[in-house]
């Protein structure tokens, strides 16, 4: 399965984005779309969509955090990274902090896609590329949009 993980849209992404996302399975947004109508051209390429709730989202039908089995594995979704993940949780993924990460901490492996509008000074704006095979360890590939 081949999940395309983007955060903190602010309404915002680099033209040609989406396409770049065409293929997936999934997309996984991990908060602070800002304008719901920012992810249309997301819903058109017909992958399921998965959103997490933000700091900046005030639609609340997004939910504050997602739980999702892929693979065999526990995957947390939140925008805000969480002091501590939930048990049986393998893999959290969040934005909020505008960088990217790749880290294990406690056993648990932390994945955060960057910004894709307003990366931290020095950074570009990225989204990232997540496969998951059962059996085998998540695959977590940056792109970098400059």
């Amino acid at each position: 399965m081949r999940i395309a993980v983007l955060a903190d849209t602010h309404d915002r992404y680099p033209p040609g984005l989406p396409e770049r996302m065409r293929g997936a399975d999934e997309i996984w947004h991990l908060g602070d779309v800002c304008n719901p109508a920012t992810l249309v051209e997301f819903e058109q390429l017909g992958a399921s969509l998965h959103i997490v709730r933000g700091n900046c989202d005030w639609n609340f039908g997004w939910p504050l955090d997602l739980t999702l089995q892929r693979g065999g594995l526990r995957f947390l979704l939140v925008h805000v990274p969480p002091a501590r993940p939930p048990r049986g949780v393998k893999v959290v993924l969040h934005g909020h902090t505008h960088l990217p990460c790749d880290e294990v901490r406690g056993g648990v492996r932390w994945l955060n896609p960057g910004c894709v509008s307003r990366p931290h000074r020095g950074a570009s704006p990225s989204f990232a590329w997540l496969t998951v095979e059962k059996g085998q360890p998540p695959v977590w590939k940056m792109v970098f949009l400059q």
